[in-house]
């Protein structure tokens, strides 16, 4: 069946259009994906100087990140520089903003990202249905770079979900042989589960309740060190030092 001139030019225009709005659609994710990526670097460098951070200030005799900067008495400590210290602590507080404002980015950039949907494409001037096509090489990239970056990613035929491990506490002092240390926690560590804990209210009491009732029995603990999200097995047990754990929980 031969098509008549205007109804051919018009088909002709519509899979030219279709192909511009298909250009955009892929120029737009590829600038989308090239920006979250340059947050997950930023994101990356913030906690390696927020570990450095305090690694310093939770260094044997410091001050720990909300340690008194008096002694007994109520005067000045000499054994620290006071400064430096608030310095310290006054920077990582803006980091940890930072940081929530940067992670609350990225996960908006890949909700867009993984809801990106197949457009159907005409593929001459006879119609011969809508065709599929598949989601761009630069989401599949991203998904793999969030791997090391706390993310975890389900895929589905054309949908693709993200959950991204939020962290609720940070371990900001660990004794030396204690449960914690033997078990692999380290200074530093983001914890984004600790047993049932996985976030909300009343995180303290929650995560000293979980340690009591799970007293030598292994408790699964997620942690993001150095942008890394690793899984490890903690067992809270009674030892020579305070608490089952020693270690300490600051929420962030």
């Amino acid at each position: 069946m031969l098509l008549r001139p205007s109804v051919a030019k018009e088909s002709l225009d519509s899979v030219e259009r279709s192909d511009q709005i298909d250009r955009r659609e892929d120029m737009g994710g590829a600038n989308l994906k090239a920006e979250t990526m340059a947050l997950m670097d930023k994101r990356a460098a913030m906690e390696t100087e927020m570990n450095s951070i305090v690694e310093r200030l939770c260094n044997p005799g410091g001050p720990g990140l909300s340690g008194n900067l008096v002694d007994s008495e109520g005067f000045p400590r000499e054994d620290i520089d006071i400064p430096a210290v608030r310095a310290q602590r006054r920077r990582l507080a803006e980091l940890r903003n930072e940081h929530s404002e940067i992670t609350d980015k990225i996960n908006v950039n890949i909700q867009i990202l993984h809801s990106v949907r197949p457009t159907s494409r005409a593929s001459s001037a006879k119609d011969s249905g809508p065709q599929e096509r598949s989601l761009p090489g630069e989401v599949a990239s991203l998904s793999a770079s969030m791997q090391t970056s706390g993310f975890t990613v389900t895929s589905r035929a054309m949908d693709m979900d993200s959950v991204t491990s939020i962290p609720f506490a940070m371990v900001d002092e660990i004794t030396e042989s204690s449960p914690a240390a033997e078990d692999g926690l380290q200074l530093g560590d983001q914890v984004v589960k600790f047993g049932n804990v996985e976030g909300g209210d009343n995180l303290l009491p929650r995560l000293a309740a979980e340690a009591q009732a799970n007293q030598g029995q292994a408790v699964s603990v997620g942690v993001i060190r150095q942008g890394a999200k690793l899984d490890l097995s903690v067992t809270p047990r009674v030892w020579q030092g305070r608490g089952l754990l020693g270690c300490h929980f600051r929420l962030v």
